[in-house]
């Protein structure tokens, strides 16, 4: 995102509207977004304020789509304290008990590079993302000044998956996961939502932030799976809590806390 590229559309802090161009997640469509000034990432108080406004982080920059005939991408949030994981939830968090979680401060690490490299190329070959280079990497992911943490996943001495999440005053932020695509029996990309939340229960957060949601991209809808959540519509959080054709849902324990 270019600020100089941008219009100013707001007086309260410095927001800026992106150029519009195609969008990456429904073919035919176009998007542009809105974007905090660098900055911005730096002041835990104002990015908590811009996440309850349906923002997220990418990089240096706060952003929030503003697209000219689509309003698809919803922000997403889970209230930890309450989240009741599904059955096959469960199933996959006892499908990796046997993997190692490492956690360190977000930073660039080559084997996190080759991994999120490879992750593209299986699993979003069309996206404009895969061959990307380890400066295009950097701009995406990292962000100086933010407090963040990375979460490892390692299969004895192979690293399986990587999530990145900020922390914030009330809750933790999702910025990215990858996951080695030669293990989809595991669910390693529902596994790390999961650790996740227990991460967030721990340290006595309230939210979970997973970005934003697309109910008509199939690769986003995993994220309704995970209940109850708040959605950000029409400028404020609304509640879902049931799935549509599932009214039987309880609330389960949670799963074991992560070591």
């Amino acid at each position: 995102m270019n600020r100089r590229a941008g219009t100013i559309v707001s007086s309260e802090f410095p927001l800026y509207l992106s150029p519009q161009r195609p969008c990456g997640y429904l073919p035919g469509n176009s998007e542009r977004v809105i974007f905090a000034d660098t900055e911005a990432a730096r002041d835990p108080q104002l990015y908590s304020a811009l996440l309850a406004r349906g923002f997220r982080r990418a990089g240096k920059h706060l952003y929030r789509p503003r697209c000219p005939s689509c309003e698809a991408c919803v922000a997403v949030r889970l209230p930890v304290t309450d989240f009741a994981p599904r059955r096959r939830q469960r199933r996959v968090w006892k499908r990796n008990c046997d993997l190692l979680v490492r956690v360190r401060d977000i930073a660039y690490d080559a084997g996190h590079f080759e991994l999120y490299q490879r992750y593209l190329a299986s699993r979003h070959p069309d996206s404009g993302m895969d061959g990307g280079t380890a400066a295009d990497y950097r701009e995406f992911l990292l962000a100086p000044g933010v407090d963040g943490r990375c979460y490892e996943f390692w299969l004895a001495q192979r690293l399986v998956a990587v999530a990145m999440v900020d922390v914030l005053e009330d809750s933790l932020s999702a910025v990215y996961t990858c996951f080695d695509p030669e293990l989809p029996e595991r669910g390693l990309g529902v596994y790390a939502i999961l650790w996740e939340i227990e991460a967030a229960r721990k340290m006595g957060l309230s939210w979970l932030y997973l970005g934003y949601w697309i109910g008509d991209c199939r690769k986003m809808r995993y994220k309704a799976e995970f209940l109850p959540q708040e959605r950000y519509l029409a400028e404020r959080w609304q509640l879902f809590e049931r799935f549509a054709k599932d009214t039987s849902i309880r609330h389960n324990s949670a799963p074991s806390e992560p070591p």
